[in-house]
């Protein structure tokens, strides 16, 4: 990556140190750029959201089986060498409380954001990816997820993003990428710890 002579703020790394700004305006609590060879899409992770072993399955558009999965992703980095990884920490309690679906919507709004901004910025092909499921986050109390049921536009295209565990991005390879504490699973339910939840855009 190389900068530019003559307009300092406009350069590449300019442009991600905003969109690092961006991300925490919205919410994350830290945020690097990788480089796009360091997302590891695995085909045994996205099994974990395959029924029966999800309960998300199917019922929604971000979510197997309507998402390409971990082949097309590799295809889809062959254009990209540079992603935002970031996170948002809380404690360990709230995820596993009524609170949980409030961070996983921040996690989307906050992917979305940064999506939107680096496209405005000339990563047109920004792609933004959160965590859970959009339909449990956004449309809980409705019958079903619109795009599937009425072949009708999303109710949320502007917060709502494709889950990385459907595509099996292996989260654990970023969180040591980039330097940040793995959390061990099953630990802080007291509130004595903390835990992330993570969001993935790839910028170019």
């Amino acid at each position: 990556m190389t900068s530019s002579k003559t307009d300092p703020e406009n350069s590449p790394a300019a442009g991600t140190a905003r969109l690092i700004v961006r991300a925490f305006h919205h919410g994350a609590t830290d945020a690097v750029i990788l480089p796009a060879r360091g997302i590891s899409p695995e085909e045994a992770l996205a099994g974990h959201c395959r029924e029966p072993k999800c309960e998300n399955y199917g019922l929604s558009m971000s979510c197997p089986p309507h998402v390409q999965g971990p082949a097309v992703f590799r295809k889809w980095l062959q254009d990209f060498s540079r992603a935002l990884f970031f996170k948002i920490e809380v404690p360990s309690e709230v995820l596993y409380s009524h609170e949980r679906l409030e961070v996983f919507e921040l996690l989307h709004t906050t992917a979305a954001a940064v999506e939107n901004q680096a496209q405005a910025m000339g990563f047109t092909r920004a792609r933004a990816f959160a965590g859970g499921s959009c339909k449990k986050i956004f449309c809980g109390n409705t019958p079903g997820c619109r795009r599937l049921s009425k072949d009708a536009p999303c109710r949320h295209p502007d917060r709502a993003r494709p889950s990385m565990s459907g595509f099996g991005i292996n989260v654990g390879k970023l969180i040591t990428l980039a330097g940040w504490e793995a959390e061990p699973l099953g630990k802080g339910r007291s509130g004595s710890e903390s835990a992330g939840v993570y969001g993935l855009v790839l910028l170019y």
